[in-house]
C-alpha cells in the first residue's frame, strides 16, 4: 500500500516538479513570501492530505502510539522536505493535537 502511494505520487509529479515545489518552499520561507508560501503550502497540503486519506491514518491517541508513515512517504516522494518551516509547522501541529486529544480521554 505504501508503495503504491509512493508511486501515484511520483507518476503524478515529474522528478523535476517534486524538487520544484520544495525549492519553491524553501525559497519563499526564506524570503518570507506571503503570498508564493501561501501557495506552495496548498499545493503540499493537498498531496499530504491525499497520503492520509489513501492510509486511513488517523491520529494516535498518544505517542507511544504514534505512527509518522505519511511524513515518511511524504519525505521519500520530495526529497528534502524535512527542511522547511511547513514540515517541521506538520510535526509541530501533530503533537499538539496529541496533547489536546490525551488531555480529553
Amino acid at each position: 500500500m505504501h508503495q503504491h502511494i509512493v508511486d501515484t505520487l511520483k507518476a503524478q509529479y515529474s522528478r523535476d516538479l517534486r524538487k520544484q515545489i520544495v525549492k519553491s518552499i524553501i525559497k519563499s520561507e526564506k524570503n518570507d513570501d506571503k503570498l508564493t508560501k501561501k501557495s506552495s503550502y496548498k499545493i503540499i497540503n493537498q498531496i499530504f492530505s491525499y497520503i492520509i486519506s489513501e492510509l486511513n491514518w488517523s491520529i494516535a491517541n498518544s505517542t507511544s502510539n504514534w505512527d509518522d508513515t505519511p511524513h515518511k512517504l511524504l519525505c521519500e516522494v520530495f526529497p528534502k522536505i524535512e527542511t522547511t518551516q511547513w514540515f517541521k509547522n506538520q510535526k509541530i501541529d501533530v503533537s499538539k493535537a496529541i496533547n489536546l486529544k490525551g488531555d480529553f480521554n
